[in-house]
This record gives C-alpha cells, sequence and structure tokens, in this order.
C-alpha cells in the first residue's frame, strides 16, 4: 500500500511538471510569432501588430482561432493515413525534447523535494539527438504524403540540410563531452555552477553548434525548405487549418529548445551569473532561488530567441550549394579541429 501510495505521489508530481512544460512551450511559442513580428517592425521602422490587445499582446491567440476555425482540406490525391501523421510527428518530437533539460535546481513543498526536471538519465544529451533525428520524419512524411512535386523537393531539402548539419553538431558536442565527463545535463549545469561556463572553453564549439542549430530548426539564412519564391511555401504548401498550425508551432518550439539547449550546455542552464547559489539559499530559502534560476534560464533563452529573430531580418537567405558546402566543407572541417584540440589539451592537462 505504502509503493502504490509513493508511485501514485511520484507521478502526480511528473504529470504536473510535464503539464508546466508542455504549457510554457506552447505559450513561448505562441508569443515567438509576436515577438517575431515586433522584432522585424523595429529593425524595419515600422509598428507590427497593434490591433488584438494592447501592443497586439492577443494577436497570437487571433492567430491560433484563425487556424482552428480555418476548413480542413486534405487533397484527393494525397496519403491521407501519412498526411496527417506528419505534423503530429513533427509537434511530437519537438515537444519531446523538453523532457531532459533542467528548469532548476528543486523546490521544496513541505517535506517533499521535487527536482525542476522531468527526467534526469544519464544519456541526456543522446536522448536529445535521438528525439532530434526523429524530426525530420515529420518533413519528410508531410511533404511526400502530400503528393505535391513542391512539397516533396522541399522535404528533400529539409531531410539532407537537417541530416548534415547533425554532423558537425555531433562533433561540436563530443569535444565538450571530452570535457564534463558525462551526458546527464544536469551535471553539466552543476559543473558550470562551480567554474567557468563552457562557452568560455569551447567557445569555437559552441559557434559550431549555434550555426547547426539554425540549420536543424529551418530558420533563416537556412530556410531552404521553405523557400517560397522557389518551392511556393514549402513542405507543408498542401497543409492548412491546425495541421499547418502543428508545423508552425513546431518551428517554434524547436527554436525555444534549441535556446534552451543552448543555456544549458554552454551558458550555465539555471545558473545564476556573479551569484553564490549556496549562500542565497541560506538567505533567501531553497523556493526564492529556484525561481531566481528559473528566471535566468529564461532570460539566456529570450536573448538566444532575440539572436535567432535579429538574424532572419539581417542576413539573406542562402543558395542550396552554399548551404551544403557551408555545412560539409566549414562546419565538419572545423567540428573535427575542435574536437582534435580538445582532445588534445584534455591529454596534456593529465599527462
Amino acid at each position: 500500500m505504502m509503493l502504490l501510495s509513493i508511485d501514485l505521489t511520484f507521478l502526480l508530481e511528473k504529470a504536473v511538471l510535464i503539464s508546466a512544460v508542455i504549457a510554457i512551450s506552447l505559450v513561448a511559442a505562441m508569443y515567438s510569432t509576436w515577438m517575431e513580428r515586433k522584432v522585424a517592425a523595429y529593425m524595419q521602422d515600422r509598428i507590427g501588430p497593434t490591433r488584438a490587445g494592447w501592443g497586439g499582446l492577443l494577436q497570437p491567440l487571433a492567430d491560433g482561432l484563425k487556424l482552428f476555425m480555418k476548413e480542413e482540406i486534405i487533397p484527393n490525391a494525397s496519403n491521407k493515413f501519412l498526411f496527417v501523421l506528419g505534423p503530429g510527428l513533427a509537434m511530437m518530437t519537438a515537444m519531446m525534447t523538453s523532457a531532459v533539460i533542467p528548469w532548476g535546481k528543486e523546490i521544496h513543498i513541505g517535506e517533499k523535494v521535487v527536482s525542476l526536471q522531468i527526467a534526469d538519465i544519464n544519456i541526456g544529451i543522446l536522448y536529445i539527438f535521438g528525439v532530434v533525428s526523429m524530426g525530420v520524419y515529420g518533413i519528410m512524411i508531410g511533404g511526400w504524403a502530400s503528393n505535391n512535386k513542391f512539397s516533396l523537393l522541399a522535404a528533400l531539402r529539409g531531410a539532407s540540410q537537417m541530416i548534415s548539419y547533425e554532423l558537425a553538431m555531433g562533433l561540436a558536442i563530443i569535444a565538450l563531452l571530452m570535457l564534463t565527463g558525462s551526458l546527464s545535463l544536469r551535471t553539466i549545469v552543476e559543473q558550470q555552477s562551480t567554474g567557468w561556463w563552457y562557452f568560455f572553453k569551447q567557445p569555437l564549439g559552441f559557434l559550431i553548434f549555434l550555426v547547426c542549430a539554425f540549420a536543424e530548426t529551418n530558420r533563416t539564412p537556412f530556410d531552404l525548405p521553405e523557400a517560397e519564391n522557389e518551392l511556393n511555401f514549402g513542405y507543408h504548401q498542401e497543409y492548412s487549418s491546425m495541421k499547418l498550425g502543428f508545423y508552425l508551432f513546431a518551428e517554434y518550439i524547436n527554436m525555444f529548445i534549441s535556446s534552451a539547449l543552448m543555456a544549458t550546455l554552454y551558458f550555465g542552464g539555471y545558473d545564476i551569473p556573479f551569484v553564490n547559489d549556496a549562500n542565497l539559499v541560506n538567505s533567501w530559502g531553497v523556493n526564492a532561488v529556484a525561481a531566481l534560476q528559473i528566471a535566468a534560464l529564461f532570460g539566456k533563452i529570450f536573448l538566444f530567441i532575440f539572436f535567432f529573430m535579429w538574424v532572419r531580418w539581417t542576413i539573406p537567405r542562402f543558395r542550396y550549394d552554399q548551404l551544403m558546402n557551408l555545412g560539409w566543407k566549414g562546419m565538419i572541417p572545423l567540428a573535427l579541429l575542435n574536437m582534435l584540440v580538445t582532445a588534445a589539451w584534455q591529454l596534456y592537462r593529465h599527462a
């Protein structure tokens, strides 16, 4: 009976945490669309959305309602099951990556200690790469099932782009793992909270990871799968209503999770800069410090999201041959060099 009670408490705790992370990810994706319009307007000396709510704050809700209310259209020549599966798979893989990210250290509810991480597994980075590699299936299935040549070409572009840049991203992570000695994201954050952030030890690795994150999320200047002037809106050309909404939401959720991952791996995660967390706990309490840690992590995330948007409205889209040349002849050799230099440095340190 006691075991059943413990299991129910654990399941309830995880269910609440999962629901909170899903809600935060969806809200972040919704308001990233508003933020993108405002950032673009500011950079182009415009105002941006202002009609729906104060400062246009209700514009994402209006857009979501529009997608819900639009007519569902499934082309007659499409594979209907796969046509529906594609956007669902894209959305599911985007949401699953948040499971291993530590959003804070812990909070105390009475005598109960609750970890602010859905799953602290010792292969957290491998889990993220495994889930991210599944995301390409959502794009490929959607493009192929549409029975549209432009959608298929865009899906092939997206798949080759993601596979190419995953190699360089993986090599950059291998160099980081030589320093951390662990695949657990919480362990990596704790190491940075007691020392230097890994950005200062792996600046080239971070730059490679950042560029590959742009390619993985199909953001400008790597948005070749959605090149409207070439491919008529890309792999989701035949989609409408919330199926289209799922593809668009998945892109913004991927941007949010990529920002959280970069903050976690290279910028200390929930570590509060220039502050000794242990001393702060003694004076403020565990829960107050946890709130500050969450705020610190989200501050870093929003800075990265702003950078994603800044780049979109600053740098023009690459040609496809330039994209592939950069991936295979630029990013991968740089990542290999970074890995070899890191390995040599580690051998020298421990010799």
